[in-house]
């Protein structure tokens, strides 16, 4: 910004201040020079306010300067904000009013306007100010002329009346009374023009069926265009002075059209040289279309040509009635296009607005006749003329003639006046017309109106003549005159040509005729209404006629002879009396006319004779007077307020009139018909000011003679008034009406008074007759209002301004006020008397009068405002909205009364109102009204809500008087006194005070909060002073207000005021003191703390700051308490509670539904159940965790959910009430209805398992209940949740592990690590994008090493995302054989607790040469706090444990998952569960290909060399079991070999040959040469016997002639090994790469990395080496070939790692058809490769099967043996194997022994007994040690483990039936029966749907309404439906064996 523009700032005032205090200072610096320009530099003059340290500096330029100035800067601010928040509108709009205003800003300052334009320009500013405002949402300004105004300075009933009367202002904008239409003439459309055209504009009224106004005549040219372009003022016209009654549908604005030209239109061109005017259309619009919208531009009229031209003078009214069909359109394209707009607002005010109109000098067309309003001044002598029909003969021709009229105007002289005659606005006047011509015709009818303007001095002696002629059609075109009429314009008496139509008489006469000489036929008559004696005959004979109709519209000439008669009274003065009393019968226009004329006629006559005419001239002044107040006439009281003033000459007047008035007064009460005495009531404003005008005229001319006896008259006149007023009205009612006529107009005569009279005596007069009045309410209720009225206008006079006078007033004011107000009656006038009342107080007028004058208001009418304003706000509102508006006005105007007088009350006064109160009783009740009535003033419908000003003002005074009145309480309501109520009342008020919206600043501007501060400074803080000074004072009593306080001051110190919170929260110390005084604890302190904060922080209140001050402050207090540790545990769980709070509250501020916010809920829901045991709040959150899952789409968790709150309900009876959205019902219909909801939630989810155990439980219900329809129903959905498991495809969801590190994150999240379940088709990229979605400001880590301190201690936020493989607990259900996909694959991914992760890494020195003897893996478990899926997609790491495998132990893993997965494949292949040969073919051909190319050979270098073998001793068991390993493997391969030379297709039998070749060469390379013995036995043998066949299993053989076809199979185990997992997609690519090279890079490059974790990890972009492939199937992969290069190259063929091990780094995901374990999650004998366990997990059974009862003990027992253990399954060779190096220490068991490998024995096809997965080497099909980590035993039909190999029976080709359990040295445990039954019966799994416990890791299960108790013989898989089921004793013994139950809830159920 350059230094030009920063000069500007300095034009505030407050740093020329500071320039001010400072000059001193730069005195001695003079020399120096500054960075700004002398010439730029401009001191604002301006005064200081408050000198010192809040000094306010306030320029001394003008208001609506300052104003624009501090508003434009607020403005620029929230400008800035719209168009952040994309409001383009208003931000355009707002840009052009700022620019408008600053233009208007910069006309202010130069100062060189005038005074009107300098107000008008003032007048825009706050306009547009006002605008601005209202729609930011600012505040509404109150202003009086055009400048803010002061609240301090004016009285709060007149802020009141300025924000009420804008606030109306703003809301409903006045409706203008005066219209105009502004006409402009476009042009004619027409095809046949030729000729020019007159266009005659006018409005017509259908209803009445004339016109209404004047005409605006326009010329056309031949074009159809304007005749005078160059005046465009021509062309338009400005309709005037329409009233709102003639914007309706039956106005219209005709259009008549004219041609000028031939005869006939078709006639040639040279026929007849002589211009006719003759018709050619009209066109109509009613004038209710343009009220739709005002502007219509370039409107289309269509254009009627008439064909009967004798109908002519009526085409408009029939094209009007729709008669349009006789009239032809002038073509179809043809209009009169024209331009139209409706104006609103007097005269004045629409050429101020519409200034360029009229500056061209706009025609106005006015209305016919005068205005509604006639206006004293106005100068009008039009006469309108309406040329209507003649009748004539046909003259001796044989066709009717062609008749065109002519009219001139003939004065007195005979001469013709000149430019008389207009035929409309808009066209100049002409000195003779010339009608239209119709076309033979002799009674041709025109109706065409001309105006008249003659004047006045022209009338008398003028006439018009019409003359008559014929126009011939001929070649020659002549016109012949056959005749004339003629009509006078005035009498000879002085009246006018009255109005009305009249008919003339037509005179013959010849062409030649000479009609200059006008005294020759002015004799004649010239009406047949008007006959001269001897011509009468002759005038029968004649039968020509004319008719023309008049109408006078003049301001000097009447046409009333009466009228006449009056103003010439001395001519006859006989006839006074007549002419007095036709009066009244004269119309009013007429009089008023006169005015002036009439009056001083009256006078004369009453100073001629005022005994015989006073009481005559009397009536007939009143008769005038009345007439001034109609609304018509009501502006001519101005001219007889000039002519009392100025013309007035009746100085002995005054005697007579006093006299008569008096008189008509005495006889009011006699009277019976008071008609005409009300007239005279009606009138007496007048009456005395004629009086008072005529006394002081004889005054001054007799030097005030006579004064005593004017008093006295004056006296008795008021004497006999107030004796009438207080009589009381008796049955008629007519008397009432008289007092109530009277009492209307007798405070207008007050200020006469006061120009004769002392202000005092003037009062006293007012008092005694005011206080005549009856008080009696119930007499008549309209002469009350009327009363009330009086009083009303007694306050708004003169009179009462004046202290002296107001002091003796007032109390007859109040009196009556109070009695009105006592009875709730008239109070709207009520309320505008108050507020006039103290809208003459000011606030700080000091002065005697006015303490006195609040003494009295306070002493008679505090109390009953009180009642008054609670009586009103009590009432139901009216519906109609006037009555609405009504009643908000008036309460609004009794507040405002109220505010005032507090205002207004000191010290003395309030100390005067307390000691008034005679009794304690009385004071009570008076605190307690107004305490409430300040409860109801601080509502937010009190007030408008931009009357921010209006409520800082009542604020101010309400805690001013609770200052006050707080005083009182104290010294009357402690101790012994204490009253709970008036304390209560107290209490409740300051907070909600202090809660009020407009207080709270933080939400204001700066600019604003700045003025509120200095004006009336923080508020809430000087009522928190007072609370806290208040609740000091009670002592004992506090305990009164514990806990009910509680709430309301947790609300107060939530706002965010640092010097509130700090007085309000040691309030809550006091309260934990006393209520353990009490009652030992502060359980009740706590639970009410508890309830209130979720409620208030929810709304919002609250924040961080609060919680570290809350918890610092009460932490400091009770430091020195002796119940300091319950305390601090207390203030810690309320500090925990607002961090979850927050936490929750800053979550739902995001839009859509994520983790962070379910997460939040969790957390927080988990916090009421656990730690606060509100049961109520936990099942709150409960639903609102449920809302949030369904919003999310998440319905497995949203089933989970809701099955929390189905646990605390029981299947009973009792009534539960309404609660949340569920209605008032019992707990079995509740119960059922949250089941049949789960239900539906799992259903969606595709959780179908758990849905069926639910199922099975309602239908136990219906079964125990007999209803049998509703257990059909459930039946018949428990099969179809089975028809879905079978076949219905379920995607299996990727697991990732997710830390978040740092103190930027929410408390429930920070520093905490999570495992998520990732959604459908969500794969770790996508996961990772969204996460950091949900947390923009986070950090991805690129590494997945656990963070050191500084990373948890940071301030900001960190993730370290990676995926992890789920590891589930029962393997039994997985390891059968012939269990569909379908059903595994929900066992694979559900109920996990436990997840995988492996890291390799190289230990100790690496072989460059085979980096395998240095590779090592770390393997780490994570546990969770639940199991997943749960209540929430993620779930919190309970436990870690990490395990380190050694080289040898990883390569037997490796080894033993490719066996096992090639067996699988056999498998499907021989059942023929592939249709496609390709998996199998491409994972022998990596296998044998990887071999022959040195894959087995680099672990027979690394582990089978003599240097590794006498190095490692421990490790000889392992290096046999590796080379039984690879013996295996060759066995397999063999087998496979044959099966696939089955079905190999012909195509790939070369490949096939190639394997085969290939094969061989790796025999000889593990020096194998024959496998013939047991090949030729059993190709795979199963020592085990046959496995029990399910329906979908394989054959127990896989002998390759044994195939069949599966008849079902799950759509996701085709292919098996082809479904792989997400976290290695990403990987797929590379691993292509790999598959087709078949072989890898140097391992260096591939375990050298660091841990980032690649496609699972992190970022996509920090991934392994592309060869570290994925384990995807081969067949979505490239050729298995290998290239020429690396063919026979052992150095490049080592085997490589394909692909991460499960984890970040390796990741081995287990896919559908392959995650599970081969042993069963009780086997004990797991070998120390297990990747399934952790250290302690090998050594010892941890868990058995959920459904065994002793398996606990037993697991102990075991482990302290040290002996391994066989599962209880078909039972398995004991592997021997070292244990695992752990990280953390574990006591390894003693191995069982194994005997070991014969040499040059030939070993038995035995399959591998473990399956290992993701091993470190897997990856691709081109590693012949690599094992696809995809695959698992859950496809291998016939794999079982074999016995001990001591004990194994020789193999066999037939299946051998299962030996018993103990056959082996290693004895197998009976579970649950004798050691006599089968293992087999045993071995069976848990239901398929039970949510396993972990019954020695974890108490708390999930949630036990989906677990089914332990039958005494375990179901078969699947659960059959017709099971029996246990008692519900067994029921709950068997849950309670299985596992301890979660902390039970309180049973508030019932309530619930």
């Amino acid at each position: 910004m350059s230094l030009l523009q920063l000069l500007p700032v300095f034009e505030e005032p407050y740093h020329m201040a500071c320039h001010w205090k400072l000059e001193t200072q730069f005195r001695s610096w003079r020399s120096v020079m500054g960075i700004f320009p002398s010439s730029y530099v401009h001191l604002k003059n301006a005064c200081v306010k408050n000198k010192g340290q809040f000094e306010m500096v306030i320029p001394t330029e003008d208001s609506v300067i300052t104003e624009m100035t501090s508003t434009l800067r607020d403005w620029g601010t929230m400008w800035k904000q719209l168009y952040v928040r994309n409001e383009g509108d208003l931000f355009h709009r707002l840009w052009h009013i700022m620019n408008e205003i600053l233009d208007l800003r910069r006309q202010v300052l130069v100062g060189h306007l005038t005074h009107d334009r300098m107000k008008d320009v003032k007048r825009h500013i706050t306009a547009r100010l006002d605008w601005g405002n209202e729609q930011l949402g600012l505040d509404l300004v109150p202003r009086k002329e055009y400048a803010m105004v002061d609240p301090e300075d004016i009285s709060i009933t007149e802020l009141y009346r300025l924000m009420e009367h804008r606030h109306r202002k703003k809301d409903t904008p006045v409706q203008a009374s005066s219209h105009h239409l502004f006409v402009q003439m476009k042009s004619l459309m027409c095809s046949n023009l030729g000729e020019e055209l007159e266009v005659i504009f006018s409005l017509f009224d259908s209803k009445e069926n004339r016109p209404i106004s004047e005409r605006f005549f326009l010329r056309l040219n031949r074009n159809g265009l304007p005749k005078a372009p160059d005046k465009p003022e021509r062309h338009c016209s400005l309709f005037v002075d329409l009233g709102s009654s003639e914007l309706r549908k039956d106005i219209f604005i005709t259009v008549h059209i004219i041609r000028i030209g031939r005869m006939g239109a078709g006639e040639k061109k040279n026929a007849c040289s002589v211009q006719y005017r003759r018709p050619f259309g009209c066109a109509v619009l009613s004038i209710a279309d343009l009220l739709t919208g005002e502007t219509k531009d370039d409107l289309i009229l269509k254009v009627y040509m008439c064909n009967t031209e004798s109908e002519w003078y009526q085409i408009h009214e029939n094209i009007i009635k729709k008669l349009n069909a006789r009239y032809n359109l002038t073509g179809s394209n043809a209009g009169l296009a024209v331009s139209l707009q409706l104006l609103h607002g007097d005269i004045e005010q629409i050429r101020r607005e519409y200034s360029s109109v009229f500056s061209h000098g706009v025609s106005i067309t006015r209305k016919l006749g005068f205005s509604n309003i006639i206006m004293p001044g106005e100068m009008r002598n039009d006469l309108y003329i309406t040329i209507e029909r003649g009748e004539f003969e046909k003259g001796g021709k044989s066709v009717a003639r062609n008749v065109e009229v002519t009219m001139f105007i003939i004065d007195s002289s005979g001469q013709n006046l000149k430019d008389f005659i207009s035929f409309g606005s808009g066209e100049p006047p002409a000195s003779e017309y010339h009608s239209f011509v119709l076309y033979h015709n002799n009674s041709p009818r025109w109706a065409e109106l001309l105006k008249l303007p003659i004047p006045v001095d022209k009338f008398r002696g003028a006439h018009i003549r019409f003359e008559f002629r014929h126009c011939s059609t001929k070649e020659k075109g002549e016109k012949k005159l056959f005749g004339f009429s003629f009509v006078p314009l005035m009498q000879e008496d002085g009246r006018t040509l009255p109005d009305g139509t009249h008919e003339l008489i037509v005179h013959k006469c010849e062409e030649n005729t000479n009609l200059q000489d006008t005294t020759r036929y002015l004799k004649l008559p010239f009406s047949k209404g008007i006959f001269l004696g001897n011509n009468n005959q002759a005038m029968k004979a004649t039968k020509e006629s004319f008719w023309i109709t008049s109408l006078l519209c003049s301001t000097k000439l009447t046409q009333n002879g009466d009228m006449l008669d009056l103003l010439k009274w001395r001519t006859h003065p006989d006839k006074i009396t007549g002419c007095l009393s036709k009066l009244k019968e004269i119309d009013g226009s007429e009089i008023v006319k006169f005015l002036q004329d009439t009056l001083d006629t009256l006078f004369g006559i009453l100073d001629e004779n005022s005994q015989k005419y006073g009481s005559k001239v009397f009536d007939s002044l009143v008769h005038i007077i009345n007439l001034l107040q109609d609304s018509k006439f009501h502006h001519f009281k101005p001219v007889m307020d000039t002519y009392i003033e100025s013309h007035f000459a009746g100085a002995l007047a005054y005697r007579d009139l006093i006299k008569v008035l008096k008189w008509y007064v005495d006889r009011i009460t006699e009277a019976e018909r008071q008609e005409h005495i009300q007239e005279v009531l009606k009138a007496q404003e007048y009456i005395f000011k004629y009086i008072v005008q005529s006394r002081r005229l004889f005054s001054l001319a007799t030097g005030g003679q006579n004064e005593e006896e004017f008093r006295c008259c004056i006296q008795e006149l008021l004497m006999s008034v107030r004796f009438f007023l207080s009589q009381e009205s008796k049955g008629s009612g007519a008397l009432s009406q008289s007092q109530a006529v009277f009492l209307s107009s007798f405070p207008a005569v007050y200020s006469e008074l006061l120009k004769l009279f002392d202000v005092r005596e003037v009062a006293n007069l007012v008092q005694d007759t005011l206080g005549s009045l009856p008080t009696i309410m119930h007499v008549d209720d309209s002469l009350q209002a009327i009363k009330l009225q009086c009083i009303g206008k007694t306050v708004e006079s003169q009179l009462y301004t004046n202290p002296d006078s107001r002091y003796i007033l007032l109390p007859v004011v109040l009196h009556h006020l109070h009695i009105h107000l006592q009875e709730q009656k008239d109070l709207i006038m009520c309320a505008r008397i108050l507020s006039n009342v103290f809208c003459l107080i000011k606030k700080n007028s000091s002065e005697k009068s006015v303490l006195e004058e609040i003494d009295v208001i306070v002493a008679s009418l505090l109390d009953i405002l009180l009642r008054t304003i609670l009586e009103i706000t009590s009432r139901p509102q009216p519906s109609g909205s006037s009555m609405r508006l009504q009643f908000q006005d008036v309460t609004g105007e009794f507040v405002a009364c109220l505010l005032s007088l507090l205002r207004q009350m000191t010290d003395r006064h309030y100390q005067q109102l307390l000691d008034s109160f005679n009794t304690k009783e009385e004071l009570r009740d008076f605190l307690l009204q107004i305490f409430t009535v300040f409860r109801i003033l601080i509502r937010p419908e009190m007030f408008p809500k931009d009357w921010t000003v209006m409520r800082l003002v009542a604020n101010n005074v309400i805690i001013t008087t609770v200052l006050y009145l707080s005083d009182a309480l104290r010294k009357n309501f402690l101790n012994e006194n204490f009253d709970y109520k008036i304390w209560d009342s107290y209490f409740y008020l300051a907070v909600i005070f202090i809660n009020q919206l407009c207080l709270q600043l933080e939400m204001f501007t700066p600019s604003k909060k700045k003025k509120v501060l200095e004006k009336y400074g923080d508020m809430r803080v000087t009522m928190g002073c007072e609370i806290f000074s208040m609740w000091q004072n009670l002592g004992e009593h506090k305990l009164h207000f514990i806990p009910a306080l509680i709430g309301p001051f947790l609300e107060v110190t939530l706002i965010p005021q640092p010097d509130l919170r700090n007085v309000m929260i040691p309030i809550f110390h006091d309260m934990m003191d006393w209520e353990q005084r009490r009652s030992g604890s502060f359980k009740q302190v706590e639970a009410k703390l508890i309830d209130k904060l979720d409620s208030l922080m929810s709304e919002g209140k609250g924040d961080e700051t609060y919680r570290e001050l809350f918890n610092s402050i009460l932490l400091k207090k009770i430091e020195r308490e002796t119940w300091r540790e319950s305390g601090v545990s207390l203030i810690a769980t309320v500090t925990r509670l607002m961090e979850r709070l927050l936490d929750y509250r800053d979550c739902m501020k995001m839009g859509e539904v994520d983790g962070k916010k379910i997460g939040c809920t969790v957390s927080l829901l988990n916090f009421y159940k656990t730690e606060l045991n509100k049961e109520e709040m936990y099942i709150r959150y409960i639903h609102k965790l449920y809302d949030l899952h369904l919003k999310a789409q998440n319905f497995t968790e949203a089933a989970y959910t809701l099955l929390l709150y189905d646990e605390l309900l029981e299947w009973s009876d009792r009534p539960l009430r309404e609660f949340l959205t569920y209605p008032m019902q019992t707990e079995w219909q509740r119960k059922e209805h949250l089941h049949l909801t789960i239900i539906q939630n799992f259903d969606r989810g595709k959780c179908w398992e758990n849905g069926i155990i639910l199922c099975r439980k309602i239908a136990e219900q219906y079964e125990n209940y007999y209803d049998y329809r509703n257990l059909s129903k459930m039946r018949m959905m428990e099969a179809s949740l089975y028809d879905k498991i079978m076949d219905q495809q379920r995607l299996e969801p990727e697991f990732f592990r997710v830390g978040f590190y740092g103190k930027k994150f929410p408390f429930f999240l920070r520093n905490k690590e999570f495992v998520c379940r990732g959604h459908d088709y969500e794969r770790l990229e996508a996961f990772q994008q969204r996460m950091l979605n949900e947390f923009p400001h986070a950090i991805a880590m690129q590494h997945a090493n656990q963070p050191d301190e500084t990373i948890f201690q940071a301030e900001a936020q960190y993730l370290q995302i990676y995926a992890v493989t789920p590891m589930p607990e029962s393997q039994e259900v997985l390891q059968r054989e012939g269990v569909p996909d379908n059903i595994k694959s929900f066992y694979k991914v559900n109920h996990i607790w436990k997840f995988r992760y492996d890291r390799p890494f190289h230990k100790g020195t690496k072989d460059k040469e085979n980096e395998f003897k240095s590779l090592w893996v770390e393997r780490t478990s994570l546990y969770l706090v639940q199991s997943l899926p749960g209540i929430s997609r993620w779930f919190e790491v309970e436990k870690r444990e990490v395990v380190e495998m050694s080289p040898l132990e990883n390569a037997i893993e490796v080894l033993e998952n490719k066996n096992q997965q090639l067996k699988t494949l056999i498998g499907q292949c021989q059942t023929r569960q592939m249709q496609n040969i390709n998996p199998l073919t491409m994972c022998l051909n990596g296998v044998i290909d990887a071999a022959v190319n040195g894959g087995v050979s680099r672990y027979q270098e690394a582990f089978f060399v003599k240097e590794y073998i006498l190095s490692h001793p421990e490790d000889g068991e392992k290096i046999a079991r590796l080379r039984e390993l690879m013996l295996e493997q060759a066995q397999i391969l063999e087998f496979g070999l044959a099966v696939h030379e089955k079905f190999v297709p012909q195509d790939m039998r070369p490949l096939h040959k190639k394997l085969v070749d290939q094969f061989f060469v790796m025999k000889s390379s593990l020096g194998i040469q024959e496998f013939t013995a047991c090949i030729q036995a059993s190709p795979v043998h199963f020592p085990n016997g046959s496995p029990r066949v399910c329906r979908n299993s394989a054959p127990a053989s896989m002998s390759p002639d044994g195939t069949r076809v599966i008849p079902r199979r799950s759509p996701l185990s085709y292919p098996a090994v082809n479904r792989y997992s997400s976290s290695s997609l990403s990987s797929q690519a590379s691993a292509e790469v790999s598959n087709i090279t078949g072989q890898s890079e140097s391992s260096d490059e591939v375990f050298n990395m660091q841990p980032s974790p690649s496609t699972s990890s992190l970022s996509s972009t920090h991934s392994a080496s592309p060869n570290v492939t994925s384990s995807a199937p081969s067949s979505a992969r490239a050729s298995p070939l290998l290239s020429d290069k690396h063919k026979h190259s052992r150095e490049n063929s080592c085997l490589s790692p394909r692909e991460r091990p499960c984890s970040a780094i390796y990741p081995t995901p287990v896919e559908p058809s392959q995650r599970m374990l081969f042993n069963h999650i009780g086997d004990g004998g797991l070998p120390r490769s297990d990747p399934n366990l952790s250290a302690p997990e090998k050594a010892v059974n941890p868990t058995p099967s959920s459904w065994s009862l002793d398996s606990g003990k037993e697991a102990k027992n075991m482990s302290d043996s040290g002996k391994l253990i066989s599962p209880p399954v078909p039972p398995r060779p004991t592997q021997t194997a070292s244990p695992a190096r752990h990280t953390t220490t574990s006591v390894s068991p003693s191995p069982a022994g194994r005997s070991p490998l014969k040499q040059g024995s030939v070993q038995s096809f035995t399959p591998s007994p473990v399956e290992y997965h993701s091993p470190v080497l897997s990856g691709s099909y081109s590693s012949g040690i690599s094992s696809l980590s995809r695959c698992s035993t859950s496809e291998t039909s016939g794999f079982e483990n074999q016995v001990n190999e001591q004990s194994a029976p020789p193999p066999t080709p037939a299946p051998a039936p299962a030996p018993a359990p103990g056959s082996g040295p290693a004895p197998v445990p009976s579970y649950g029966g004798g050691p006599e039954e089968p293992v087999r019966k045993e071995s069976k799994t848990p239901p398929p749907y039970s949510v396993y416990e972990r019954t020695l890791r974890r108490p708390v299960p999930l949630p036990h309404s989906l677990s089914i108790p332990a039958a005494a013989e375990p179901p078969a898989l699947p659960p059959k439906p017709l099971a029996s089921r246990p008692s519900h004793l067994e029921n709950g013994t068997r849950r309670t064996e299985a596992g301890p139950r979660p902390r039970p809830l309180p049973r508030k159920v019932s309530q619930l």
